[in-house]
């Protein structure tokens, strides 16, 4: 809890005749070289002696306290051609001593040099901001309309936002509450804009960046995703939808809002066929995240509260669920087939049982602390920690099967989405874990409380056969034949870096630490790139000595190798698939399983 000033224990003024106050935001960027944001609070009706301003800690969609605050310099009050005092009360709460007047006028300037899709960025090519880490709020007056006019540097400079213009004033958008401001990204610049229609309602994409992309089959593949997610929920609960993608080097990501999305993506991702799949994955994910999480979204995210963490256990079913979809949603509009399909799951069944932290957290913990954990990545993470999306997306998979096959694919996780949807989603109402529980079961036909206790509220492993059989599938490992050391190697700064121990291995019973230096195996020279071929010239239950600096003294241990761990999976049929089986598995992925067994070289 914040310490009380003697300013802020003052904050008692309200009285009984006071005009409601209209606040208004001007956003400038004069030099956008300096990636200075300049940003102009007005308050006509100031509602108090005492203004209470803070700046979002973190924003929605992205569970980590981002500390906007810090990129926020140059803040003053004016009045009437007068400064006003202020004092700083905590590290994102501002407040004003008014002084009784009617309107007071704040300015403040954001540095904006992060390109990602949760912070702001602003160089002379364009500008993006989030309403989160841009925009101070106004403490007890979040409710009231809110006006927002932009800037830009030049003529020649757009303005994309999902929020409704004024059509009364040039670059000048309307806000109905600061949640709706927040959940309205803005991209500013000489970025692409391109329009098109999906099921009567119009949509825009706008591209800051150059790439290898072709944009007519992208807008047809992304009207494909709009129409299929559409299908499972009835409709399209907007009125214009808009897609703000950013062309970058390496960069990969999404963030969620109501009537829009913000995308990052390699610039050169477009013409490779697996990189274009993954692409169309990111678009079918945020664009699901309109119903699931915007408006379907936990009872603790139903009010924001933007001063601290924001908790729920739920995560696993708003991201993980979202994620199974995001792989499924391009198969349903044949952007590929099922055998890149079952492929994609393979990839990500083999991340999942290679993390050994899938056996030490439990699914609804890794959801709860997602704000100390999943974002901030140490050394030991992966051998206690397992991603909400990703055993999230796989318990969803597990649940979609089981109902399948419990109702003859009559009955699927779309029914279990469409309920939550008429339920609380249309009047976003939030619900409970109990309710959504409540639904799943319904859907099923079943009680899951083993389902439960075992696999999301334990850490037993998946029993990933048992719910692959009925569909005439089955999990099996490759073979593996490197003698089991269990470290992971980076080149980092010209030096062969261990950045992972796992537990119970071999390196860590040696005392092999994360950050020491790898030298020598039995006094040969080893890089990164050598490791898994030079540990093949050794058997299980030999013993090597391993050379290394830690902390920059020179280190011998000896190491007994151990047998080799699986490290790849594969979904693949099983001999002779049932006419059951074989209808079970054309029902969930609409083809023939023969096709499917042709394609991966099993059947002949």
């Amino acid at each position: 809890m914040t310490k009380v000033t003697e300013a802020r224990a003052h904050h008692t003024y309200h009285p009984v005749e006071e005009s409601v106050p209209q606040i208004s935001y001007q956003v400038a960027m004069s030099q956008p070289e300096t990636h200075l944001f300049e940003v102009t609070l007005h308050i006509h009706n100031v509602p108090s002696p005492i203004l209470d301003l803070k700046l979002p800690i973190w924003t929605p969609g992205s569970y980590l306290v981002r500390e906007y605050a810090k990129h926020l310099q140059d803040f003053t009050v004016v009045a009437v051609n007068q400064s006003l005092p202020w004092y700083k009360i905590s590290k994102n709460h501002w407040q004003v001593k008014t002084n009784n007047i009617t309107e007071a006028t704040i300015n403040y300037r954001i540095f904006a040099n992060e390109l990602s899709v949760r912070t702001n960025h602003l160089d002379s090519s364009h500008g993006y901001f989030n309403g989160a880490a841009l925009f101070l709020r106004v403490i007890d007056w979040e409710k009231q309309p809110i006006q927002v006019t932009i800037i830009p540097p030049n003529k020649k400079w757009q303005v994309t936002t999902a929020l409704s213009s004024d059509a009364n004033k040039n670059n000048t958008f309307l806000a109905s509450d600061f949640d709706t401001l927040v959940d309205s990204p803005f991209e500013i610049g000489i970025h692409q804009l391109h329009h098109f229609q999906v099921m009567g309602k119009p949509h825009e994409l706008a591209i800051w960046g150059e790439g290898n992309f072709q944009i007519k089959p992208i807008i047809a593949d992304i009207s494909k995703i709009i129409e299929v997610e559409a299908t499972i929920f009835g409709e399209l609960p907007y009125d214009r939808y808009v897609f703000l993608l950013h062309l970058f080097s390496q960069a990969y990501g999404g963030l969620e809002h109501k009537n829009s999305c913000s995308l990052i993506y390699q610039r050169f991702g477009f013409r490779n066929r697996q990189k274009y799949e993954r692409f169309m994955q990111l678009i079918a994910h945020e664009f699901f995240h309109l119903w699931n999480v915007k408006r379907i979204r936990p009872q603790s995210l139903e009010i924001y509260d933007y001063d601290q963490e924001n908790y729920t256990p739920c995560l696993w079913f708003c991201e993980g669920t979202t994620s199974f979809y995001d792989l499924l949603i391009p198969l349903r509009a044949k952007i590929y087939n099922a055998n890149s399909f079952l492929h994609n799951w393979s990839k990500e069944i083999t991340r999942f049982l290679n993390t050994p932290g899938r056996k030490v957290q439990l699914l609804t913990e890794s959801s709860f602390d997602a704000w100390i954990k999943l974002y901030r990545p140490h050394a030991h993470s992966h051998n206690s920690q397992i991603s909400y999306y990703l055993k999230g997306e796989i318990v969803s998979l597990l649940l979609d099967l089981y109902i399948r096959a419990q109702h003859q694919n009559q009955r699927s996780l779309d029914d279990v989405m469409l309920q939550m949807w008429e339920k609380f989603g249309k009047q976003e109402i939030g619900y409970t874990p109990d309710q959504l529980r409540e639904i799943i079961e319904t859907v099923t036909g079943q009680d899951l409380n083993e389902f439960y206790q075992k696999y999301i509220e334990g850490t037993e492993e998946l029993p990933f056969n048992q719910y692959l059989e009925p569909f005439g599938l089955q999990l099996v490992a490759d073979k593996e034949t490197t003698p089991f050391l269990g470290i992971t190697v980076s080149h980092k700064h010209g030096k062969d870096i261990v950045t992972f121990v796992e537990s119970g291995s071999p390196a860590e019973a040696a005392g092999i630490n994360a950050e020491d230096e790898l030298l020598a195996i039995n006094g040969l020279r080893i890089n990164d790139n050598q490791l898994s071929e030079r540990l093949k010239e050794y058997q299980p239950h030999d013993t090597i000595q391993i050379s290394l600096f830690h902390h920059d003294k020179l280190c011998s241990v000896h190491v007994i190798l151990d047998e080799p761990h699986t490290r790849n999976y594969q979904i693949v049929t099983i001999e002779n698939p049932s006419p059951i089986q074989k209808d079970n598995f054309s029902g969930w992925l609409g083809t023939p399983i023969t096709d499917f067994m042709t394609e991966t070289g099993i059947y002949s």
